[in-house]
């Protein structure tokens, strides 16, 4: 008899969480406590290299595991560290058929104190980009250093190919190196002395899973940057902390608050990773790093959310999916909400493209449906990248609502009866 008991309470137990309310669930004073966590002075603007953003990782790290998340293959928490690598250049010389060539026509990117490389040298593959190609597309191919690479560029592009040396200004820790010549010929001899003084920091993603059932090998990201500006003067106000609550601490308490919801509805037939991204102010090196971990195919959608605080330019319940006609996902998720009141649009600002510039894009560039949502009225938000971007200027009671409307938005997807398009790269610049 009390072994029937139990067995029924379990039952009662389980069903209780399977068809609980989502407004229980995700609730407004939950979602003030996260965020304001997050952007309190005591986390000193979350900005990368410092010790608030470690701060905030802890805090992320521990809302994970309260959640009951798992942690991602081979990693020992729900750290997800990586190196970083910033060269200095302190000399460079280079020849082509014995000819020295200019300095400013050549970009080296490396992670080696010393880079020397001819035509006889192992394991480098010469590659060109022609008269007429994606400049931007095929640098960035190459500059994924994959391979070594030395990459002779035809001077049509010379006016762009100092754009190049941004490239090497933050490095992921690399055994590879690519180098880039601007020139109108293909050399038969050439040589390559590059020295750099090489300097490593750390950074950290925060990443919890809930492993899917029947379709596990299938991935659904919910993701939102965790940094922000840090501490620094304003002329005219004593505050110097710029606490970022709506960018993104907003975006990263959506995170927290869906993972907690997911975690005990336990019905995802999807994989689903949640991540908190580092560094998406000084050039999204957190995402670009977590999406090279996967099989881009294996993605079948991702939910970056940013800066959802402040009511859209619709107004409440509403809000925006970046690149919304690249693919049919905010068809599906509109489709999911029929009948709650809560809209999502297209976004509104397209000159900004907003969808290559967040963290979504390093996915979305190879074809996953990742788009970014937000509420966030870009040609008139009186306190972006200002130190005035507190919480008490954010709607919590709407911004709850934005979250729980993500949620159900994501139903269809989650349990892999809905699947949207691919976002089509072929014509990408």
């Amino acid at each position: 008899m009390r072994k029937l008991f139990s067995i029924i309470s379990g039952f009662l137990f389980t069903a209780t969480i399977t068809a609980q309310d989502i407004n229980v669930v995700i609730n407004e004073p939950d979602v003030n406590r996260v965020l304001s966590t997050l952007a309190s002075d005591d986390m000193q603007g979350r900005r990368a290299f410092t010790p608030g953003i470690e701060k905030a990782a802890a805090f992320i790290a521990e809302e994970f595991k309260k959640s009951g998340l798992q942690k991602l293959k081979g990693n020992d928490g729900y750290l997800q560290t990586f190196t970083m690598v910033r060269p200095k250049m302190i000399g460079l010389t280079t020849s082509l058929d014995g000819q020295p060539v200019d300095m400013k026509n050549v970009v080296a990117i490396t992670c080696k104190p010393i880079l020397q490389v001819t035509e006889s040298t192992p394991d480098f593959e010469l590659v060109r980009i022609l008269k007429g190609a994606n400049f931007g597309t095929e640098a960035r191919k190459y500059a994924s250093m994959s391979k070594n690479y030395i990459v002779l560029v035809d001077t049509s592009f010379s006016s762009n190919f100092g754009r190049l040396i941004t490239l090497k200004n933050q490095l992921f820790e690399s055994d590879k190196s690519v180098i880039f010549i601007l020139t109108p010929t293909i050399p038969k001899t050439f040589s390559i002395d590059a020295r750099h003084e090489i300097n490593t920091q750390y950074l950290s993603n925060v990443v919890g899973i809930i492993p899917g059932k029947s379709l596990a090998k299938e991935i659904v990201i919910f993701s939102g940057h965790y940094d922000h500006l840090g501490v620094r003067k304003v002329a005219g106000t004593t505050d110097s902390i710029f606490n970022g609550a709506n960018d993104d601490a907003a975006g990263t308490t959506a995170v927290i608050a869906l993972a907690n919801y997911f975690s005990k509805l336990n019905n995802n037939e999807r994989t689903l990773i949640f991540a908190a991204f580092t560094a998406e102010e000084i050039g999204g090196y957190g995402a670009t790093y977590f999406s090279r971990q996967f099989n881009p195919s294996d993605v079948k959608a991702m939910f970056n959310i940013e800066m959802i605080g402040t009511d859209s330019k619709w107004g409440t319940n509403s809000a925006y999916i970046t690149g919304f006609e690249k693919t049919d996902m905010g068809k599906i998720l509109q489709q999911n909400l029929t009948g709650t009141g809560f809209n999502f649009y297209p976004d509104p600002y397209p000159d900004q493209n907003l969808f290559y510039r967040s963290d979504n894009a390093t996915l979305a560039r190879l074809g996953v449906p990742a788009h970014t949502i937000s509420t966030s009225k870009m040609d008139n938000e009186p306190n972006y990248h200002k130190v005035t971007d507190e919480v008490g200027t954010l709607n919590i009671p709407n911004m709850t609502q934005i979250i729980r409307s993500i949620a159900l938005s994501a139903r269809g997807i989650i349990s892999g009866k809905e699947t949207p398009s691919r976002v089509d790269v072929s014509g990408l610049r």
